[in-house]
């Protein structure tokens, strides 16, 4: 008679948290165990710090906030008596009078275990090493008989090092027999590619099969993606959940001759163009829908900017909850004006068109005297754009819809978006967009959408406004690529200074002009000011006007574009190991 194969199943709860929502988080958790029991699953695992929300920043170091969520795990441990699945829940958790990143085994009504994250990020979006304690490497947990090696996200990003214990090798030297990772991994571009090689690179070293556990959904300026997967031992993809949409999967792990094995479903993931259109329609409808606004409201130009923004919007929100608001000027072409309102037509939202000449000259009436034989200059240009602004965020006072900003990224580098017109209100859908991207993001939304948005099919995005030359009426009648160089050399420089911090020298090196790169450094630098007082707005990019990318206003640091000299060594006096050990001590 044949002995039944051991058999571990699964559920992975690929879920989107709130932060600071523990009732509703806890809520999540239960509704995710319910459908793992009717699954038949012995576990259900979720993300990274579920409980809290990740991530949870300084509100984590408030004691009625960690207090808060361990009464949630412990009444969630005492639900695990009824003999359904296990749960593998993460949450801020205090021990010994230090703070920890731990993932709670909840089993048989109790505790069963705790794990800690050992390795802590501190770079980019990342700043735990402040707010957590490092936690001791641990040995795998126990659940139903089988030893799983729980790593948190980071735990399996870097070998061994002076600062990077090697979690995934102690595990495996201690007899863990299936890696579970549970994760809060943001989404950028190219980010799904490294996380499967970080991932298969592990599974190498430790040849044991590895389950990725992603949260999904948007907080702030941060996406996640999902996209949860799991390895078997061979580094063969075993299954794949989608991204960008909660997911509660649940597999079977078998153990034959060859160690465990998992055979699931295999979802396609976006990527490029597609899946950063579905980070900012992900984005833009966590914001709005977590922080309780009714809807959004926008100004249209007839540009290719609140476009772009007012089809995201009705995909993230649907036609109904949002509101269209062109404020035409004297400057203000036709054709901008049939294009606002063939956009809202095809898109569906309620639009209307408030004319501003009337407040701009009150404006200017009121700056006669004190500027009486001063010359017209950018002063009076820029009273259209505050005077949008104004009205905007009055309406928004007035019926509670949050403002949408429209600046995007190529312009807000170099100080084309306006203060009080793009860039300030509740949040911008196209922060982290350049501009050659805000094109091909145009085209695409008028022959594809994410599955799960809510706007219409077809072509929603006029082909005039997208073939038309853009308009910038910060300079009245003259187009950016007057004053700027055409968007693709722009945006060429932008992501070499912006992403990654290359010496001017090296960019003229590529075949950028000196002159240009010199010119689009500087506007990039003395733009810092009204960078930091935008919206927030969806990351896409490795580095993005938030969180990341962290420069000083006052600043008088600049790169000459010449070639960087090099160190002269023979200066150093280099101090032994015995005489610098005791100038530190």
């Amino acid at each position: 008679m044949t002995e039944n194969p051991a058999r571990l199943t699964i559920s992975l709860a690929q879920l989107n948290p709130t932060v600071g929502d523990i009732a509703g988080n806890a809520d999540k958790a239960r509704a995710a165990r319910r459908q793992a029991a009717a699954d038949g699953a012995d576990l259900v695992v979720y993300p990274e710090l579920f409980i809290a929300g990740y991530p949870p920043e300084d509100l984590v170091l408030k004691p009625a906030f960690q207090s808060a969520c361990r009464a949630a795990i412990e009444e969630l441990a005492r639900e695990t008596a009824d003999g359904g699945p296990a749960m593998l829940i993460g949450s801020p958790w205090v021990d010994g009078g230090k703070l920890y990143n731990a993932c709670a085994l909840l089993d048989g009504g109790r505790i069963a275990a705790l794990r800690y994250k050992v390795n802590l990020p501190n770079y980019g979006v990342f700043d735990e090493k402040r707010v957590f304690s490092r936690g001791p490497v641990a040995g795998p947990v126990t659940i139903r008989g089988i030893r799983v090696g729980v790593p948190i996200c980071e735990d399996t990003w870097l070998e061994e090092s002076d600062e990077y214990e090697n979690v995934v090798e102690c595990l495996a030297e201690t007899g863990a027999e299936i890696l579970i990772v549970p994760n809060g991994s943001p989404y950028a571009g190219g980010k799904t590619d490294l996380r499967m090689s970080v991932s298969v690179a592990r599974v190498t070293e430790s040849d044991l099969p590895l389950v990725y556990v992603n949260q999904v959904g948007g907080q702030d300026e941060l996406v996640f993606d999902g996209a949860s997967f799991v390895l078997n031992a061979d580094r063969t993809l075993a299954a794949q959940l989608p991204g960008f949409v909660e997911s509660i999967t649940t597999l079977s792990f078998v153990k034959g001759a060859a160690g465990w094995r998992c055979d699931g479903p295999v979802a396609p993931v976006l990527e490029g163009d597609e899946a950063d259109y579905a980070a900012c329609v992900l984005g833009l409808r966590d914001y709005v829908r977590k922080n309780g606004f009714p809807g959004v409201l926008l100004g249209i130009s007839g540009g290719i900017d609140s476009a772009l923004c007012a089809a995201i919007a009705v995909d993230a929100l649907g036609a109904d909850k949002v509101r269209g608001v062109m404020l035409p000027f004297r400057y203000t072409a036709q054709v901008s004006l049939d294009d606002a309102g063939r956009l809202a037509s095809a898109l569906g939202f309620g639009y209307e068109v408030l004319p501003i000449a009337q407040a701009v000259e009150g404006f200017e009436a009121i700056l006669a005297k004190p500027f009486a034989g001063l010359a017209r200059d950018i002063t009076e240009e820029n009273l259209q754009a505050r005077t949008r602004g104004t009205l905007l965020m009055a309406i928004s006072n007035k019926t509670g819809a949050m403002v949408v900003t429209t600046g995007n990224k190529s312009e807000m580098s170099v100080g084309y978006a306006t203060l009080y017109g793009d860039m300030n209100g509740g949040f911008n859908p196209i922060k982290d967009i350049y501009k050659t991207q805000v094109f091909r993001l145009s085209s695409l939304r008028n022959r594809w959408k994410p599955d799960d948005a809510l706007g219409p099919d077809g072509e929603v995005i006029p082909e005039s406004i997208i073939v038309r030359p853009p308009t910038a009426e910060l300079r009245e009648n003259q187009t950016d690529q007057d004053s700027l160089p055409p968007y693709d050399v722009l945006d060429g420089i932008l992501q070499r200074l912006v992403e990654r911090e290359e010496p001017l020298a090296s960019i003229v090196a590529e075949g950028f002009d000196k002159n240009t790169v010199v010119r689009i450094d500087r506007l990039l630098n003395i733009a810092e000011y009204k960078r930091r007082q935008a919206a927030p707005g969806v990351k896409v990019t490795r580095k993005n006007f938030g969180r990341d990318r962290r420069y000083p206003i006052t600043n008088r640091f600049r790169d000459k574009a010449e070639a960087l000299p090099a160190p002269d060594e023979s200066l150093v006096t280099k101090a032994g190991q015995a005489s610098s050990e005791a100038f530190e001590g």
